[in-house]
């Protein structure tokens, strides 16, 4: 791996430029337990169709180096994607990075200000998530009618010069304009960058459930809701609600029906306030799997970064001739830079997905990226460092900013509108009340 050339941001330009297809990284995982130790991966919930189904993992076979071989999901494409945003966020906060971020600040909002400044590296959709949608600058002006806010909306493929401008990573991640003006027909931009976690020969497992009560509290003895108050319970008849003439066995709201892990129902018993002992129970559905290893496979789609066109500068002038080719390599090129820091920033913090599911690379050292030639034939192999990708960033972002295309580190910042604000705390009282739909649910 020492003997490898490093990306240098010259490679980067005529890579995106047309002489490669794609810029991808393959890494090979274990578990930080040493290989063979057991790795939880995401649970799923099991719908009608597959009420049989034998696990509650997404599992499938797939063809590896030639092998048709059992797979398990350790990180969706989508899971991947908010991991490298969350690395950006902190490189970008620790000032590191330098690329347009929006936030909306929270911070000073009764009862919420625990949410602190949510930016759109943190918002499900990007620059069209609702919650800028529903949030307000300085002077109380909605998002969308705003400067930053009205480019934004009159965006397309054909021109993404706002996108850029204020969202950049909305342009590498993929966006949506769902909740804009037009509805399901807002704009959609693919998503370039793309990555996904598999555990390849995977084997599924089982994990054992028990739990000892240490005040000795049996499972059998009924518990009822408070007349006085139906929130609390009792074990006391006497004290118990009563409809129809009879006591209301004990149960709390979106939280009722099973003890934990046993599939037994609990309303009625100390299992439904946390009380009792749970028997030892076996999970065949979600008890972990083994593997060979784990494959991260990170691609970059440089045609879809080639798609994207700038018809405009940041002041709204048109480009054109030589001006335009010029500023649209240079913003593309940019886009690029930030993907591949995204993908550094995302190996620097390691990959600690969930709990008891903790995996690190089977070689140490840079990563190695691959650039996939347009006509085919053997990729060109370069290693590149966090410290690499950052400086390449920083020369990319300048050159486009010199053509016309700046970036502005914070080109806005929001406060929630107050029928947002209200809408949260009314969310929050539900539920601390146990007042959870069928879609909040856990």
């Amino acid at each position: 791996m020492s003997s490898l050339s490093e990306f240098t941001i010259d490679i980067l330009r005529r890579a995106v430029a047309g002489e490669a297809a794609a810029i991808r990284c393959v890494t090979r995982l274990q578990p930080a337990g040493g290989k063979g130790d057991k790795v939880f991966p995401p649970t799923y919930a099991v719908d009608k169709v597959d009420k049989m189904a034998k696990t509650r993992y997404a599992v499938e076979t797939r063809r590896v180096d030639g092998q048709e071989v059992h797979t398990v999901l350790l990180d969706s494409v989508a899971s991947q994607a908010n991991r490298m945003e969350e690395a950006l966020l902190a490189a970008w906060e620790e000032r590191r990075l330098d690329f347009p971020v929006i936030s909306v600040d929270f911070a000073n909002e009764d009862g919420i200000g625990d949410l602190g400044r949510i930016t759109t590296l943190q918002a499900p959709h990007r620059i069209a998530d609702a919650l800028l949608r529903d949030s307000v600058d300085q002077a109380g002006t909605r998002f969308r009618d705003t400067a930053p806010g009205r480019s934004y909306t009159d965006a397309s493929i054909k021109n993404a010069t706002a996108v850029y401008q204020y969202c950049p990573t909305a342009l590498v991640f993929g966006v949506w304009d769902s909740t804009g003006p037009r509805g399901g027909l807002g704009k959609k931009i693919q998503r370039a960058l793309v990555s996904e976690i598999i555990g390849v020969e995977a084997v599924a497992g089982s994990k054992t459930i028990s739990r000892i009560d240490p005040a000795g509290i049996q499972g059998n003895v009924p518990v009822f809701h408070r007349a006085d108050d139906r929130d609390d319970w009792t074990a006391e008849e006497s004290e118990a609600l009563l409809e129809e003439g009879k006591p209301v066995p004990f149960s709390r709201k979106g939280g009722e029906g099973k003890g934990e892990g046993t599939g037994r129902r609990s309303t009625g018993k100390p299992s439904a306030i946390n009380h009792s002992n749970f028997p030892p129970s076996i999970d065949g559905t979600a008890g972990g799997v083994t593997f060979d290893y784990a494959l991260q496979t990170t691609v970059l789609s440089l045609p879809a970064l080639r798609r994207l066109s700038f018809s405009s500068d940041s002041s709204g002038n048109r480009l054109e001739g030589d001006r335009r080719v010029a500023a649209e390599r240079a913003a593309r090129t940019a886009l690029a830079a930030l993907a591949l820091a995204a993908i550094t920033e995302q190996r620097d913090r390691g990959y600690d997905l969930r709990s008891r599911s903790f995996l690190v690379p089977e070689e140490g050292g840079a990563l190695v990226f691959e650039l996939v030639p347009a006509d085919g034939g053997e990729p060109q192999r370069y290693s590149i460092s966090c410290k690499a990708a950052t400086k390449l960033l920083a020369a990319a972002s300048s050159e486009a900013s010199e053509l016309g295309l700046p970036w502005e580190r914070e080109p806005l910042a929001l406060k929630p509108a107050p029928k947002l604000s209200a809408l949260i705390r009314e969310s929050r009282k539900r539920a601390a009340a146990g007042d959870i739909d069928a879609e909040g649910a856990n």
